[in-house]
């Protein structure tokens, strides 16, 4: 689908990757850009509308799906990230509040969008994953189960909205330089450049988008005889 005359829909578009899709969004011409964040205060950037959207919260969601019936284009992009293995102490815990933001939210918005999506054409929807949906290290752990199973909601649901005629986008990419990861010692892609490869991707019709080389060269290792393994931070 392409962003001209699109209204797009981000989540945790008040900063890092969020905001950067929020840019670029409007640079290619879309119509109008929701911005959703727990605090709407917090979206500073000039020309998008902010909108109350906590993916944690069904009564926001169900708000946001009344309110936002013009979306072409859903982004789940809010995301969390805890480091520490599955067995610490606070492992189950842990687990618990990542999945509820990193799997449920954006089962959660994919639900409570899909009917506009289809009464207005069809559209989009791209959900912001992560290499760690493959492969991790010990304190990632937790993190990337997360990551995987939201992948596995992202190829569930293009199979079940094919028939409406919404792409369904997943984009993978290893650290990029935001608040999330500002205490891994790793190198990092601009948000710029992820939000830019994504949006390229989108347009061009694709239903994945490997956005750095490390996330291709960690695909590719998949189907090696001896898997890929980033090593413990």
């Amino acid at each position: 689908m392409k962003l001209d005359n699109a209204t797009v829909l981000i989540t945790g578009a008040n900063r890092g990757i969020g905001l950067a899709f929020a840019r670029e969004a409007l640079q290619r011409g879309a119509r109008r850009v929701y911005a959703g964040a727990r605090d709407p205060a917090s979206v500073t950037l000039a020309g998008v509308e902010p909108v109350r959207l906590d993916v944690t919260s069904p009564e926001d969601v169900a708000a946001a799906a009344r309110r936002l019936g013009d979306v072409t284009l859903l982004i789940n992009n809010a995301g969390v990230a805890e480091l520490g293995p599955f067995l610490a102490e606070d492992g189950e815990a842990s687990a618990r509040r990542q999945m509820e933001v990193n799997y449920y939210g954006p089962l959660r918005l994919a639900r409570a969008f899909a009917p506009m999506l289809a009464a207005n054409g069809g559209g989009g929807l791209l959900n912001v994953l992560s290499v760690a949906s493959w492969v991790h290290g010990m304190d990632l752990a937790v993190y990337g189960a997360t990551k995987a199973a939201a992948w596995a909601l992202t190829n569930g649901l293009r199979h079940e909205l094919r028939a409406q005629g919404t792409q369904v986008l997943a984009l993978h990419m290893g650290f990029v330089d935001t608040d999330l990861v500002h205490a891994v010692q790793a190198p990092k892609s601009r948000p710029e450049d992820i939000v830019a490869r994504a949006l390229d991707a989108l347009e061009s019709g694709a239903e994945e988008v490997l956005a750095d080389e490390f996330t291709r060269q960690v695909k590719q290792g998949l189907s090696a005889e001896r898997g890929i393994y980033l090593q413990p931070l």
